[in-house]
C-alpha cells in the first residue's frame, strides 16, 4: 500500500435516495469496523497475545497437511487483495456494485479471508529459535510492537479513512464528489515508497520466539509483499507516469535511506 493506492478510487456520479445513501454509510462502517476488530486480532494472532487463538495454537494437524492447508488459506488472501486492488477488476466490478461502497466491499472480504486464516490456522510448533535473554526478548518485542505503529502511524499520514472506505461512503452521503487524484509523499514516504509494507515485515519478524509455523506465515507474507509492491508500482506508473517513475528512482522501496538501484 503505497500514499497513492487509496487515492485512485473515485466515488463516483453521486446519486439515489437519501435512504439508499444512509444505507450506504451503515455499510461502509460496518466494513470498517470488521477491518478494525481483524486488525486487532492480527495483532494477537502474530504475537501470541490475548486472543484465543494464535498462530502457534489450534488443533494438531500433521506437518504435510497443516502446511498445505496454511499456504492454500495465505493463497486466498493474496489472491483476493491482489485481485479486487486491480484497476481492470474495479472496472468490471463496479458495473454490479456502487462506486461508493467499492472500497469498503474490498476492505471486508480482505478483513473475511483474514479472520478466516486465523480460524483454519494450523499451528507447527517446532521452534526455529527461542531467544532466552529476557532483555533482548522484551526488545524484539518491542520492536514487533513498532511495527504495528509504523503500519498505523503510516495509514494515517495519508488517508487512513479513505483507505478502508469511509471517505468514500461519507462523501456520498453527503452528496460530495471525490477530488481527482494526485501525488504526495507526506513524512515517512520521503524515506520510503512502502512504509505499511515496512511495518508489516518487521512486526512479523520480531519475534523472541520462532515456531515453523510462524516463520512459514512471515516467510510467505513477505514474499506476497514483493509481488504486491510489483502489482501496485505498475498500476502507480500507468496512473501517475514520469513523476512516479522519479520518485521510485529517488526513495527507496522499504529500507530507509537507500539509494534505489
Amino acid at each position: 500500500m503505497t500514499q497513492i493506492d487509496h487515492q485512485v478510487h473515485p466515488v463516483g456520479p453521486v446519486a439515489g435516495s437519501r435512504i439508499f445513501r444512509f444505507i450506504v454509510f451503515l455499510y461502509g462502517i460496518a466494513a470498517y469496523l470488521v477491518f478494525f476488530v481483524t486488525i486487532l486480532y492480527a495483532i494477537g494472532f502474530v504475537m501470541g497475545l490475548v486472543v484465543p487463538k494464535t498462530i502457534d495454537t489450534g488443533t494438531d494437524t500433521p506437518v504435510a497437511e497443516a502446511v498445505i492447508i496454511n499456504l492454500l488459506l495465505m493463497a486466498l488472501f493474496a489472491v483476493q487483495h491482489s485481485v479486487m486492488a486491480r484497476q481492470q477488476f474495479k472496472a468490471w466490478w463496479t458495473q454490479y456494485v456502487a462506486k461508493p461502497v467499492e472500497r469498503s466491499t474490498y476492505v471486508l472480504f480482505a478483513s473475511l479471508s483474514l479472520l478466516l486464516l486465523f480460524w483454519q490456522w494450523r499451528p507447527l510448533p517446532t521452534v526455529i529459535w527461542d531467544v532466552a535473554n529476557p532483555d533482548l526478548a522484551v526488545t524484539i518485542v518491542t520492536l514487533s510492537l513498532v511495527g504495528w505503529v509504523l503500519v498505523f502511524t503510516s495509514t494515517f499520514i495519508i488517508n487512513h479513512f479513505e483507505l478502508f472506505g469511509l471517505h468514500q461512503v461519507t462523501n456520498h452521503l453527503v452528496g460530495k464528489e471525490a477530488s481527482p487524484p494526485r501525488f504526495k509523499t507526506p513524512l515517512l514516504y520521503k524515506f520510503v515508497r512502502h512504509p505499511i509494507y515496512l511495518g508489516f515485515i518487521i512486526a512479523f519478524w520480531a519475534a523472541p520466539v520462532m515456531t515453523a509455523g510462524h516463520l512459514l506465515f512471515a516467510a510467505v507474507t513477505t514474499l506476497y509483499i514483493f509481488v504486491g509492491i510489483a502489482l501496485e508500482e505498475h498500476d502507480l506508473v500507468d496512473l501517475f507516469g514520469d513523476e512516479y517513475r522519479q520518485y521510485k528512482q529517488r526513495v527507496s522501496m522499504l529500507i530507509p535511506w537507500r539509494k534505489s538501484v
